[in-house]
């Protein structure tokens, strides 16, 4: 006959494996999830400085004669270019408002080192930053 004792013999060895499991799950969760929010916040910045760049492209005519502040279109868009191409991050760049107005946004991907055990490979994120050209006078903006 079996006692009380014998019955419940391995049920501690079995709880530890589904608690060491839950515990390695929840670990992965926090090293990728964190990885993703560091990838997201670089391209957050990489848009940020590409976007300065791309603002420091000025149409030199115009702002020496005191008419206007604007960039040129083509000279933002390939410093912008140029300068996610040298942080290795793909994205896109527009330039609105007349030259005024200097948006870029970026793509990246973390790969995931845990999550890939159930599937998850890659965790895409983005970024985006506006640049705007002003003109100012006397500290008053014009």
């Amino acid at each position: 006959m079996m006692s009380v004792r014998d019955r419940d013999r391995g049920s501690v060895t079995i709880w530890l494996a589904l608690a060491s499991f839950a515990m390695i799950v929840l670990v992965g969760l926090a090293v990728d999830l964190s990885g993703q929010v560091y990838a997201q916040q670089r391209a957050i910045d990489v848009a940020g400085q590409a976007a300065r760049v791309a603002g420091q492209q000025v149409a030199e005519g115009q702002a020496i004669h005191g008419t206007t502040a604007q960039a040129t279109t083509a000279q933002a868009v390939a410093a912008a270019r140029a300068y996610l191409a040298s942080s290795g991050l793909d994205g896109t760049v527009t330039v609105t408002d007349g030259g005024t107005t200097v948006r870029v946004t970026t793509q990246a991907r973390y790969e995931t080192t845990f999550l890939s055990i159930i599937g998850i490979q890659t965790l895409v994120v983005s970024g985006s930053s506006d640049a705007q050209i002003v003109r100012v006078v006397n500290g008053t903006r014009r």
